[in-house]
């Protein structure tokens, strides 16, 4: 941890810090945006993110920065720029906590077996969520967890596909962190994004329409190759 009046620039911590502090947070880049001073969390984490967090939302932060980037500390200020010269200037008027923890390796989230179930047919059945799709890959890695299919539509672009059984909000926000991170990779760049579930939650399509991310609703039963039971009239 930085001494104070220490000005250094960090790789990515093996360790989680979070800093408790009143700080404003200023945001330069393709947008700009400013916190005025208030009470935080600071939150870096071992990928080298840095997020900036208040008490009144359970999963999103303020303002934060993917990786990869780094953070420079000096006294009273902290700049977090990114391989696009982004800048998070975060100026700390008074710091209450700082603390760090060795989490070690997470084992991930565990899917029920429905949805384990419906990201293999799928894998299986990548046509199912387009025309001309194709599978890249399962459990495709990211720095901040595996998008569960990476796929290529019919134009070969590519796609991030988040499997629910049930769709909801968090969901969403989950797939738009993926799709943020990916598509800063030259690599993959322009990746778009499928939500695909047996059931799908209003709000959590609103959400996805509005930000660009297409949703498919899945026959679970019909790619089981299990016929519906029930009376047709001829």
């Amino acid at each position: 941890m930085p001494l104070a009046g220490d000005r250094r620039v960090l790789g990515y911590p093996r360790r989680v810090r979070l800093v408790i502090a009143k700080c404003s947070v200023d945001y330069v880049g393709r947008l700009s945006a400013h916190l005025p001073p208030a009470t935080r969390l600071l939150m870096v984490k071992a990928d080298g993110s840095v997020s900036i967090h208040a008490d009144d939302r359970a999963y999103k932060p303020l303002n934060w920065m993917s990786p990869p980037c780094r953070l420079e500390e000096a006294p009273g200020v902290w700049r977090v720029v990114n391989k696009a010269g982004e800048e998070l200037r975060i100026t700390l008027e008074e710091i209450f906590q700082d603390t760090s923890y060795e989490l070690g390796v997470d084992p991930g989230l565990r899917k029920d077996g429905v949805e384990a179930h419906l990201q293999e047919l799928l894998a299986a059945n990548p046509e199912t969520l387009g025309e001309g799709f194709t599978l890249v890959r399962r459990e495709y890695m990211t720095a901040i967890g595996p998008v569960d299919l990476l796929c290529r539509d019919a134009n070969s672009g590519a796609v991030a596909v988040e499997v629910k059984r049930r769709g909801d909000i968090d969901g969403v926000e989950q797939l738009t962190r993926y799709l943020e991170l990916m598509n800063r990779d030259p690599l993959l760049s322009p990746v778009a994004g499928v939500f695909a579930a047996q059931e799908i939650k209003p709000q959590a399509r609103v959400l996805a329409t509005d930000r660009g991310i297409r949703c498919v609703v899945v026959d679970y039963d019909k790619l089981r190759g299990i016929e519906k039971d029930e009376l047709t009239l001829f």
